[in-house]
């Protein structure tokens, strides 16, 4: 049966603050727990006005003491930013502090520019290049499997589970290599999916941790009374989406009410494109929308994405969306 977590980015609207965001995605983990999802996701962005989830390893802490089951991870920790070393110690301390609950998900783009980059104090084109290496001393330090000079702890002996994260061929390759799980990046890079997700199941290598391949995929979800309320909700994220693409982020922005209608075609024609895994409308839409990603997919789990300006209205959105598709998982 598939199962179905949540993705956050602890989003900060316009008018409110970074406070609020985590008060937000706190309650958001809390419903995502009661309504029993598997994993409660945070992704690492820097920089960003509207994306408060950069100390990703604190956020983590924060929603592990707020909740008591669900497990709680990285989507993701993008490695080129930091070392193995300071991971090793941020995620042993979480499952010191969360046994058996913490997610260690990787991804390779650092996604920033050169201002980031001197405020890191990092040369991020030379450290993605290391990444592969990078991902085997960052398990190394976790589990021992290798004997290395310098031993972490909190760190050795954690028991965190690993995932490669991606939304390109070499994300696939490097985890079927290593015989790690996999989760595709579908909610805003859909293009290479199908190849990916292949390439993934043809290749893949048993390791100690994972016998056969195991893949997760993000979408976008937005569930309402009716597809138009949907529409409306989703209209934010676009916004977003907009805002990123042209040069310009921001808070996430109240929603707009045929939003897309206003819009130039190209515009138009990236979001149809970035929209492509995506569920946004009534309760039959959705059910019908993800019924379908699946059978595409044959994936173990999904991921659901989707900020919205109201942060009760995702909350409403996440229960519908799973009260929908528990039979189409079944």
């Amino acid at each position: 049966m598939t199962e179905f977590s949540v993705l956050d980015l602890v989003p900060v609207r316009e008018g409110g603050s970074v406070g609020e965001a985590m008060e937000a995605s706190t309650s958001l983990a809390r419903k995502a727990e009661e309504l029993g999802c598997k994993r409660f996701w945070v992704a690492e962005h820097h920089a960003m006005e509207g994306i408060a989830g950069g100390a990703t390893s604190v956020v983590l802490a924060h929603i592990g003491n707020a909740t008591s089951r669900i497990r709680i991870g990285s989507g993701g920790i993008m490695l080129p930013n930091h070392t193995p070393f300071q991971i090793a110690e941020q995620f042993g301390t979480l499952d010191a502090l969360f046994p058996g609950r913490i997610d260690l998900g990787l991804g390779r783009a650092p996604g920033a520019g050169p201002e980031l980059q001197r405020a890191l104090r990092k040369n991020l084109q030379q450290a993605s290049e290391y990444f592969p290496q990078d991902v085997l001393e960052l398990r190394a330090l976790l589990t021992g499997d290798v004997e290395l000079t310098v031993k972490a702890t909190p760190g050795l002996g954690a028991n965190v589970e690993f995932w490669m994260l991606g939304s390109s061929l070499f994300g696939a390759q490097l985890a079927a290599k290593l015989g790690m799980p996999y989760a595709f990046a579908a909610h805003f890079a859909p293009d290479h999916l199908d190849e990916a997700l292949d390439l993934y199941r043809r290749n893949f290598e048993p390791s100690d941790a994972l016998g056969e391949p195991h893949v997760m995929v993000a979408i976008n979800a937005f569930a309402a009374d009716s597809d138009e309320e949907a529409r409306t909700l989703a209209s934010s994220q676009q916004q977003a989406f907009v805002a990123l693409r042209t040069g310009n982020p921001g808070k996430l922005q109240p929603p707009i009410k045929d939003y897309t209608s206003t819009l130039p075609a190209p515009h138009l024609a990236m979001l149809d494109h970035v929209g492509q895994a995506s569920a946004v409308g009534s309760r039959e839409t959705v059910r019908d929308a993800i019924e379908l990603f699946i059978k595409r997919t044959r994936a173990d789990e999904i991921i659901l994405c989707g900020s919205t300006y109201d942060p009760a209205a995702r909350e409403a959105s996440l229960e519908i969306t799973l009260e929908a598709v528990r039979a189409v998982a079944a």
